[in-house]
């Protein structure tokens, strides 16, 4: 992609490799409230791994330090005469790949993310509209990319603004993006005046733009406009084109089915393997289940459990507290589940009626309940290592790690089978020796309860248990795979804006036009996507269920994927 004329202060993109430029709102290790911030982290690394160059976009958060000013102001136009002068540093390269912050201390020098105590920021729109368009100026002047991954509503106006107002830039216009919905329930949704505010074309307010019943609503516009689009699992890529987990958009992103693609989030084994675990009281393999006793032990005395239960089956939960991970299920049926023989340790934070359910069951069963209520990494570690199952009963979890963790340390999961969850685990199957969990697809606290006492009956039997146990230790959720499936993407994203594929045998990128290549569950037409400019793409929503399933507006600080 040829920048004639410009001086890019990190030089022309390299021949050998495809330059991905991410943009998103969190990433580790300089901000995070949920799992996107993990993928932001750990996907990036593992392209650079593939030979790829990576760079990743973020504001600049409070406490988030960088190590030199790149650009010291930016003209970024809002709406009317209302400019601003973001300055772009730089956060220098860790694990090959490099980190460049939007600094405007008013708009993101702030305690919260997204918000505060008072709920969220009024100013978001404006916030993350500067994002967007300081990330496609980063593309123009300082790293030259082939392609934009953009992640999320705060990230979406990047391919609106590129088919409109950059519509006639050369260097940016043709450009690809892929868009990751991380979770389908955060719309970035505001009041119409928000067009004026950021200034966004006032032609995009119509059905088949970013309107949606009379409202703009930011992640429509990169379902609409993207070249393709991904989400965190295969099974949630169903999932958003039905009305009961679409939250409104079902029909956009039945729209778009042909450029919809899911694929799995992958896990970071240096941080979450019993082998090597530095947080956990001994480490284990499948080779040698005996640090595993050692680590129930000390997880019951953390918990404040007697070590004579040591024999009972503990069941772990790690969670935000909110009916969306189906505490409302466990709520129904506590008292049913305690009366099977059995420990249960809890840890999290979250709505308050489940944080006091929790500490109400550990008054009523002392002794077999022990309950943190707190966000604790260490913690975490200790009960993914000590618990024997591990229960995620969500109504829709649309990637999940907690259960790809417990498929690692041995520890058994017991899950809903719905996005993610359903994707990574397989029911355990008594006659073949097969399966590595426990799963049930109604909603329903009776098929919770039975799915928990399945496990427990087959806990019973150790020579069953340890089979169940090795086949999950054995299975590989490594980022590796879910990098090399993003790669094909991005290889057809960029051919289908017209530029020849990678000639990998060459380890050289040709910038040609080319015709189009396939890439698996994206089989339609490989021309420009339907929000290209001069197009109006087809796109049709439903009004969001009011069974409290209903779009939610923005992600709130401590909450996860």
């Amino acid at each position: 992609m040829k920048r004639s004329g410009v001086k890019c202060l990190f030089g022309e993109p390299s021949e050998s490799a495809v330059r991905i430029l991410f943009v998103a709102s969190e990433g580790l290790p300089f901000s995070k409230t949920g799992g996107l911030a993990d993928v932001v982290e750990a996907l990036p690394k593992a392209l650079v791994a593939q030979g790829h160059e990576v760079a990743v976009v973020l504001p600049r958060y409070h406490g988030t330090k960088a190590t030199a000013v790149v650009m010291p102001s930016l003209t970024i136009p809002m709406g009317g005469a209302r400019l601003r002068f973001p300055a772009i540093a730089d956060g220098a390269m860790l694990n090959g790949v490099r980190y460049f912050f939007v600094e405007d201390p008013p708009y993101f020098d702030r305690d919260g993310l997204y918000g505060g105590s008072t709920g969220d920021y009024p100013d978001n729109p404006e916030r993350y509209a500067e994002f967007c368009r300081a990330a496609i100026e980063i593309a123009k002047h300082i790293w030259p990319t082939d392609l934009f991954h953009c992640h999320d509503w705060q990230s979406a106006l990047v391919p609106v603004l590129l088919r409109t107002s950059y519509s006639d830039d050369p260097l940016v216009k043709d450009i690809p993006v892929v868009f990751s919905i991380h979770n389908m329930g955060y719309h970035g949704q505001f009041t119409r005046d928000v067009l004026e505010r950021v200034g966004l074309p006032a032609a995009l307010f119509h059905p088949t733009g970013i309107e949606f019943f009379g409202s703009v609503n930011l992640l429509k516009g990169g379902l609409v406009f993207a070249d393709y689009l991904t989400t965190v699992s295969r099974k949630y890529a169903e999932e958003i084109q039905t009305r009961e987990y679409g939250h409104g958009l079902d029909g956009v992103a039945r729209s778009r089915a042909d450029r919809l693609v899911g694929i799995l989030n992958g896990v970071d084994y240096a941080a979450w393997n019993p082998e090597t675990d530095k947080l956990i009281a001994a480490n284990y393999s499948a080779k040698d289940l005996g640090g595993k006793q050692v680590c129930k032990a000390d997880l019951l005395e953390l918990f404040g459990l007697p070590p004579e239960h040591l024999s009972r089956p503990v069941i772990g939960i790690v969670s935000r507290f909110a009916d969306q991970k189906g505490f409302d299920l466990i709520a129904e049926k506590a008292h049913e589940l305690m009366r099977e023989d059995l420990e249960l340790v809890v840890l999290g934070t979250g709505e308050r009626k489940y944080e006091d359910l929790f500490r109400a069951l550990a008054a009523a069963y002392p002794g077999r309940v022990g309950v943190k209520i707190a966000y604790d990494n260490t913690l975490a570690h200790k009960v993914e290592a000590g618990a024997d199952m591990f229960l995620m009963p969500s109504r829709y979890e649309p990637s999940g790690l907690n259960q790809m963790y417990s498929l690692k340390y041995g520890t058994v999961p017991i899950v809903r089978a719905t996005g993610g969850l359903d994707d990574s685990i397989a029911p355990f199957d008594v006659e073949h020796g097969t399966g590595t969990g426990f799963k049930f697809k109604e909603y329903s606290g009776e098929a919770l309860l039975f799915a928990v006492r399945q496990a427990l009956h087959h806990y019973m039997d150790e020579r069953i248990w340890k089979r169940i146990q090795l086949n999950g230790m054995a299975k590989d959720f490594s980022w590796k795979t879910a990098a090399g499936e993003y790669a094909k993407l991005y290889e057809a994203a960029r051919v289908a804006r017209g530029f020849s594929p990678s000639v990998k045998s060459s380890g050289r990128v040709a910038r040609d036009k080319a015709q189009p290549v396939q890439v698996e569950q994206a089989s339609g037409s490989a021309g420009q996507a339907e929000g290209a400019a001069g197009k109006k793409p087809q796109a049709k929503e439903q009004a969001p269920k009011s069974s409290g399933q209903a779009a939610r507006n923005q992600k709130r600080a401590g909450t996860s994927n």
